[in-house]
């Protein structure tokens, strides 16, 4: 025993300082592959750099500082996770979360975005708080495993449809509600960025690079898209491009920009429009409870089940199965959630790309810090993110949308009772354009369910009294 804690000693001398904070030896990994693990996971969630900002600025919010913003929130948050909780594991705002932030809180609901974000801190701090207290446990354990996996689909599902929209690819209909655009429509350029068959382009092109395990496949697919559209604005003659009216909506961020290069110094003034906006006192309102439970209930579900993903992936269980480190990587994540508002992020949350880079060896918080090393490099980037047109980049979004339709698949699909709730919730986050809607609906319809079955005794306190408050809602908010 005493030569083996001499070796680890010569072993932790060698190696340094990144050794003794990110403990390499003991988790069987050298520098080297921390570094590639890192730069594997960056490379397939830095997509987020560029839609969120594109998602966002939709509610008024400046692209510009969106960007900054975006590439802060993730290095900060990655960084902490890295150094406080040595996990592997790469944050940034959460897909979905920006979403519902955009279209749902700010959009259909009509609150600023200031008070939005207000709603995002007071999400942030209660997550905080059942982080550090059994409450985590509870919420957890309360929740049906369905309802679970149906919040991640239906975010899904919701981001899917917000893609096809922004592409062009659907379009409103007075009788139909949504209908076919014409596939041969080009209207990207200067007036925005819609055009059908080349948003499908991207989706496609990713879908497949992914498939045969490309490396960077997301990033390639935005890039050939984007390559494929200023080479037809060159080649073609310029009545080719039909710009309709719908096109010329789209914010200027989204399409074509005159530019100057791919890299910039970035410009902090630019994050002082958003920087610590957020309304909380505006955020104390009935109304926006379910609004706060939904970022939330997100939040925590998608943080919960991507960290015990990768913790598994890296082998970071004991002797006994017990998740090594669960804790600690829940409070950051957490804290990530409160500290990215103050940058104007909707919930910062772990990514499951993280698992790319445990795939290639990834088993430390050296991994993670490689990662939010990286992103607060992506600032330099601002030219690059302003120029990719927005049908380029919501391929990314059909393609993110496919992957958390998979969720369902861990549905019981012989038991009525626990797959109609959850797809129940998947469709209604969709059609009614709201993922607390979905998740309102999922609830009731859980419950009535397991009582009209004779298995009420199934149903959780934490079940009653959300349902029963998603019940007053629709009765006394709606």
């Amino acid at each position: 025993m005493e030569q083996v804690s001499k070796s680890y000693e010569n072993k932790a001398n060698k190696l340094g300082l990144l050794e003794r904070i990110f403990k390499l030896s003991e988790h069987n990994t050298s520098i080297k592959t921390e570094l590639m693990a890192g730069l594997t996971t960056f490379v397939t969630m830095s997509y987020i750099m560029f839609l969120n900002p594109i998602i966002m600025s939709k509610t008024g919010m400046p692209f510009d500082g969106l960007f900054l913003a975006t590439c802060l929130g993730a290095a900060i948050a990655t960084i902490l996770m890295g150094l406080y909780a040595n996990w592997p594991v790469g944050l940034a705002p959460g897909m979905g979360l920006n979403a519902f932030f955009t279209f749902s809180v700010v959009g259909s609901m009509g609150y600023s975005w200031q008070i939005a974000l207000g709603a995002v801190f007071l999400s942030g701090v209660i997550f905080v708080f059942m982080s550090v207290t059994r409450l985590r446990e509870w919420m957890l354990d309360s929740i049906p495993m369905s309802l679970r996996l149906a919040m991640t689909a239906g975010v899904g599902l919701f981001l899917g449809f917000i893609g096809l929209r922004f592409t062009g690819i659907i379009v409103p209909n007075p009788d139909n509600i949504v209908a076919l655009a014409d596939m041969t429509h080009f209207g990207f350029g200067k007036f925005g960025p819609e055009a059908p068959a080349l948003g499908f382009l991207s989706f496609l092109l990713i879908a497949v690079l992914s498939y045969r395990k490309v490396f960077g496949a997301v990033l390639i697919g935005i890039a050939a898209t984007t390559f494929i559209a200023f080479a037809m604005t060159w080649l073609l003659p310029t009545d080719f491009f039909v710009v309709s009216e719908a096109a010329k909506s789209f914010a200027p961020a989204s399409g074509f920009v005159s530019y100057t290069g791919l890299l910039a110094v970035p410009d902090f003034a630019a994050l002082e429009p958003i920087f610590w906006k957020a309304d909380i006192a505006g955020a104390f309102e009935v109304a926006l409870i379910p609004v706060i439970i939904t970022f939330l209930f997100v939040n925590i579900f998608d943080t919960a089940g991507t960290l015990m993903g990768v913790a598994e992936r890296a082998n970071l269980q004991d002797e006994n199965g017990k998740i090594k480190g669960l804790s600690k990587s829940l409070k950051a994540d957490s804290i990530s959630s409160v500290l990215g508002t103050a940058f104007g992020c909707p919930p910062v949350t772990s990514y499951v790309e993280s698992a790319a880079g445990v795939s290639v060896g990834g088993r430390t918080g050296l991994t993670a810090v490689t990662i939010g090393l990286l992103f607060a490099v992506g600032m330099f980037f601002l030219p690059l993110a302003q120029m990719l047109p927005g049908f380029a980049v919501d391929g990314a979004l059909i393609y993110v949308s496919m992957l958390m339709m998979t969720s369902l698949k861990g549905l019981d699909w012989e038991d009525l009772t626990e797959y109609a709730p959850a797809v129940c919730t998947t469709i209604m986050m969709a059609f009614t354009f709201s993922i607390a809607n979905g998740i309102a609906f999922g609830f009731i319809t859980y419950t009535v369910l397991k009582v009209g079955a004779g298995k009420s005794d199934q149903i959780s306190n934490g079940v009653w009294a959300l349902t029963a408050l998603f019940i007053a809602k629709f009765i006394f908010l709606n």
